[in-house]
């Protein structure tokens, strides 16, 4: 994987896109990374992912086109966003969207206003989304007006990593042994809870765990009907 971005974007109850939540778990990473390195040098350096870390809108959680999407929408992410794709590389850019999918949207809506179809065509064909839950209505405005675009839209299946109580590796005594106690800096920050869960809550993760699986060939990531992570 070549990160290319990391966005802060609006999810749940908060409703805060806060950049800088990122970049604290950065300083973190920043503790671990060279010796993450020692087992595969490819991991990259907080410094590097600091650069690459953008703020998106807040606010836009669960809420409309109209306030989601169009002019004077633009932020820092949705910007960066269209760079990235534009940079001269023919490989695909994959957008795991754990919150909702204005930037996205607002990134394609811009190049929509201001590019040719050829060039609209082109800016589409590279991207590929996977898009968990219904989190904001730009996920339908896309959908809709670019029936083309490569869009896993994962409405239900991630709910097997939701854990929590019931779940033998979500309670806090699992979660305490094998992830917070003595075992560094980033796994002493894990959640006491999350979003209507007391206990391990990944529920997101499958957007992320689907291209690993297809790194190891257990499935390829341009046919979403074949099994994965």
């Amino acid at each position: 994987f070549n990160v290319e971005g990391l966005v802060a974007s609006s999810a749940t109850f908060a409703n805060v896109a806060r950049k800088q939540n990122i970049l604290d778990i950065l300083g973190l990473y920043d503790q671990v990374d060279e010796n993450l390195r020692k087992h595969d040098t490819r991991y990259p350096t907080a410094n590097h992912l600091r650069s690459v870390t953008f703020q998106g809108l807040s606010g836009t959680y669960g809420k409309s086109i109209i306030n989601n999407l169009g002019e004077g929408k633009d932020s820092e992410a949705s910007q960066a966003i269209i760079k990235i794709i534009d940079k001269p590389d023919p490989r695909p850019v994959w957008f795991c969207v754990w919150g909702d999918c204005s930037n996205i949207a607002q990134a394609i809506w811009k190049v929509n206003q201001t590019c040719s179809a050829e060039e609209l065509e082109i800016f589409l064909s590279k991207i590929r989304i996977y898009q968990i839950a219904h989190q904001d209505n730009t996920i339908d405005w896309l959908m809709k007006n670019f029936p083309d675009l490569f869009i896993i839209y994962s409405n239900s299946t991630y709910m097997g990593m939701f854990g929590g109580p019931d779940d033998p590796l979500g309670d806090h005594k699992w979660l305490d042994t094998n992830i917070r106690q003595n075992h560094g800096p980033l796994g002493a920050i894990y959640p006491i809870a999350a979003m209507g869960v007391d206990g391990l809550k990944e529920g997101d993760s499958p957007s992320f765990m689907y291209l690993v699986s297809a790194t190891y060939g257990l499935n390829n990531s341009e046919n979403p009907s074949q099994e994965s992570w």
